[in-house]
């Protein structure tokens, strides 16, 4: 049986956060992997979801376990908003939006709402961000998180739309006419335009 350092020295190699399947790839038993957590080595975030424990504090880690759970969705939403600082409410869950015809998790643990995105506009303004020792997620930019917003504001109301639009127009990384070409991709220009008129008043 190896040693527990010699697991670690293994997990270390698929980086902060890695899979139960990538672990047992890597050479390590259900029985070692098991007895890590148990010696807090290793930190379970999610169902067959593990961080190193040496990794803990690792920004956005609700984040990066919702992605590699879901490695073709995206964070969005509620959840962009907060991130890019365009709203002040605390999201609930982390949203994630996931591509139509594609299979759509069931994430427990942290609490996750799943939306279907269209398939064939999934690829706009989807960036990757690092946090650090090799994790990362993906999330909407901003210009597709305030057109996100607009798309879904019967469910999360036009009052965060609107606001997030209004406090996205004051950064200075503002570009209006960007965020009008990703609303007529996304089928949502006039109520955006219309928005937008009014705040530029």
């Amino acid at each position: 049986m190896p040693s527990e350092a010699a697991v670690a020295d293994r997990l270390r190699t698929l980086g902060p956060v890695f899979r139960a399947r990538e672990a047992l790839g890597a050479g390590v038993s259900w029985r070692d992997l098991y007895q890590a957590r148990d010696a807090g080595v290793v930190i379970e975030l999610s169902r067959g979801l593990y961080q190193l424990q040496e990794s803990a504090g690792l920004d956005q880690i609700d984040f990066v376990a919702v992605c590699a759970r879901a490695p073709r969705g995206m964070i969005c939403l509620d959840s962009a908003l907060a991130y890019w600082d365009l709203s002040d409410e605390i999201p609930r869950s982390v949203d994630l939006a996931v591509p139509a015809g594609t299979h759509r998790p069931r994430i427990d643990h942290p609490p996750t709402a799943v939306h279907v995105f269209q398939a064939s506009t999934f690829h706009l303004g989807r960036i990757h961000v690092e946090v650090g020792q090799g994790a990362g997620f993906v999330i909407s930019d901003l210009e597709r998180t305030v057109v996100d917003c607009f798309r879904f504001r019967q469910r999360i109301g036009d009052d965060l739309a609107v606001a997030g639009l209004r406090r996205y127009l004051r950064t200075a990384a503002a570009k209006p006419a960007r965020v009008l070409d990703l609303a007529s991709a996304l089928r949502v220009r006039t109520p955006v335009l219309q928005a937008l008129r009014i705040l530029q008043e």
